[in-house]
Parts: C-alpha cells; structure tokens; sequence
C-alpha cells in the first residue's frame, strides 16, 4: 500500500471513530431528556463547569430534584458527575457573546426550552474583544433568543467577579448596563427577568481567578433556584403525589418484596462486586436480600454497598446495581405511600420489565405508574 494510501485509511478510520464518539455521546445525552419542563442552561465554560464539571447545574438540579420539580435540562453539550441527574446543557468554554448569538437560533429551535439560564459576557472582558459594546451585543443576543422561544422565561445573570483588577473594573461595568437592558425588554412585552449574580460571589469563591470553585459554583445555583421559584411556570409546579412517607430508621433491615412478582429484590449470584445487577428471586432470607434503609435514604446490602442507579442515569430503563455507598443522588431512595420507591435522583420507580414475575428478570427504573411492577413491601 503506498504512504498516500495508507494515510487516507488513518484519516477515513479516525472520522470513523469520531463519528461513533459524536453518536454515543448524542443518544447519551437525548436519553436524559425525562418529559419535565424544559431548561436551558446557556453561556460559556462557567455554565460548562470547567473546573468542577458541571458547575452549578449539580446543585441547581439537586435544588429541584429535593423539591419534586420534573425539569429537564437541554442543549447539545453534555457532561457532570454522577450526582448530577441530568448532564444536558448549553455551555460553550472560552465563548463570547457574538459566537453564542450566531449559533442560539438553532439550539432553540431544537429544544424548544421553556426557560433560559443565560449567563455570557465574561470572555468578551478576558479577551478584551470590544468591551465598550459589549452590552449592545448582549441585548441583541436576548432579542434573538425572546424572537425565536417567545413563550420562554429568560433569566439574565450579572456575570460573577473577575480577580484580575482590570478586568474586575470591565466587569462592574459590563453589569451596570445589564439591568437597564432587563428592563427595556420587560417594558416591551417580553419575558426577561434579571438575576443578580455578581452579588452572590466574591473572589474568594473562584478556583483560578475567573471560575468558580464548588461552593462557589453552589452559591450560583441557589441564585438561580431562587430566580426560578419566583417566576410562575419557569419550572412547572412540584409533583405532589404520590405523598412520600418517613425514611425508615437506619436500623431498619428488612426482604423487599415485589407486589406484582411476590419475589424479591436480590443481587445476583451473591455477588458483593460493583455493578453486579440487582433482580427479582424466591425470597429467602439471604444476605443478598436483606436492604437496610438509612437515614441518608440509601438501601444497603452486606453493610458497604448501596443499591444504585448505574452511571447516574436518568433514562427509562437504566439498570439498578449495587455500588460501594458515596452519597449520590443515584443512590438514593424513596419509600411511597402506595409501595412505590422512588430514585430520587432520577424522579423514576423501581420497577420490573414488562411486568415479569421469572426469577432472575434484572430491575430498572421506569417512569412512575403505580403499577404493580413498581410496588413493593417490605417483609
């Protein structure tokens, strides 16, 4: 084969690969989509979460998961730990407002958001490119953005505290002009809102001098959760039924069994090794069914794992697992008043497919119904 030749299989090999990475990465993250409101979060690496992958949408979801609202994070980027339950989002590092202006249409037109968590500007002051004007281009983006999801709420955020001093004073005065921006969509007719941001840190709460470290990143997302609270419909109203009852006590250790099945909750073949599958069986007493639910809403097996809902996942049909504890929102459980239990960092049931009552069938989560696949007793 000549050099030419073979440099053009490397190159057709490598689109290849990056082609099935772009595609796996695509069905990740449509798989997240849950059917709640739809919520946008819009900007640069600080909505990315460089950093601390994930930045405030860890605990802005947390927020809203701990409350039963059903949202659904949207964009076409994806990335965050575990504990975050939806890793969707619309957050571009190192980009301006210009490049988010130039590409927003289509990301709304996409995803059709019913709110937008808009915080851009700060890379306009890091590279200096045309600061003066920047407030021009920041109202023309939210004109685009109320043009094409007129229905939207669009929350608009101070961008947060610069060290370096030069560009802490561009970044005063990028924020002063944003209010007046606010106020003359409002005074139009459309659905801006303004969040203060820039308030609710302070220097000390960034990593590297421009992102924010964990707490910081944390103080955003009360400041974001707050905004939504107060807007009706931003995030829909929380989900009130079925009523949650009280937690277990941790010493309470008992055999879950199914309703529907009359098996119960089992790890397969005794197994105490990460990921091995939990599924319905013959109840029998074994350690390998005996759950202790803590005060931490976990579920327990042989004392160290924890029944888990693998990689975080939020999708119909992710696998339950067990896993060394860590306190994840995966890993937590809540018992309903009409036998269903909740992952709570997914919003979904525990639930056996397709109805099976055959020892071995391997359990999931699944949107809630009540049915009978989905209740439980404990015994």
């Amino acid at each position: 084969m000549s050099a030419g030749k073979r440099l053009l299989t490397l190159v057709l090999g490598a689109v290849t690969v990056l082609a099935l990475l772009v595609a796996v990465r695509a069905t990740a993250a449509q798989a997240e989509s849950n059917g709640g409101v739809r919520v946008m979060p819009l900007g640069d690496s600080i909505t990315e979460g460089t950093q601390v992958p994930g930045g405030y949408r860890i605990g802005l979801w947390q927020r809203l998961a701990a409350a039963r609202y059903t949202v659904d994070f949207v964009g076409t980027q994806f990335n965050g730990p575990g504990s975050l339950g939806d890793h969707d989002h619309q957050g571009h590092p190192g980009w301006r407002i210009d490049q988010i202006d130039a590409n927003v249409t289509g990301w709304l037109r996409t995803h059709n958001p019913r709110t937008v968590l808009l915080h851009i500007g700060t890379n306009d002051i890091l590279q200096n490119y045309n600061v003066s004007t920047a407030p021009q281009r920041l109202s023309a983006l939210i004109d685009r953005i109320t043009a094409t999801v007129p229905n939207a709420d669009v929350l608009v955020a101070t961008i947060i505290p610069l060290s370096s001093a030069g560009q802490a004073a561009a970044a005063r005065t990028f924020n002063a002009a944003i209010p007046d921006i606010v106020w003359s969509k409002v005074s139009a007719g459309k659905r801006v809102h303004l969040v203060d941001m820039y308030s609710k840190l302070t220097t000390a709460d960034l990593i590297d001098g421009i992102h924010p470290t964990a707490g910081g990143y944390d103080k955003m997302a009360a400041a974001w959760y707050a905004a939504l609270q107060s807007i009706p419909g931003s995030i829909g109203q929380p989900n009130t039924t079925p009523s949650p009852t009280p937690s277990p006590s941790p010493s309470t250790t008992s055999s879950i069994r199914g309703v529907g099945s009359n098996r119960c909750v089992d790890v397969a073949g005794v197994s105490q090794a990460n990921g091995a599958r939990a599924q319905i069986w013959d109840c029998n007493g074994q350690a390998n069914q005996r759950w202790t639910a803590t005060s931490a809403s976990e579920l327990r097996v042989y004392g160290n794992k924890c029944l888990d809902v693998n990689g975080g996942s939020t999708a119909d049909g992710a696998a339950v697992i067990i896993w060394d504890c860590n306190g994840q929102n995966n890993q937590k459980w809540r018992f309903n008043a009409d036998g269903t239990i909740t992952a709570v960092g997914a919003g979904k049931c525990l639930d056996v497919p397709n109805y099976s009552t055959a020892n071995g069938v391997p359990l999931q989560i699944w949107s809630c119904n009540g049915a009978a696949n989905q209740r439980w007793t404990r015994t």
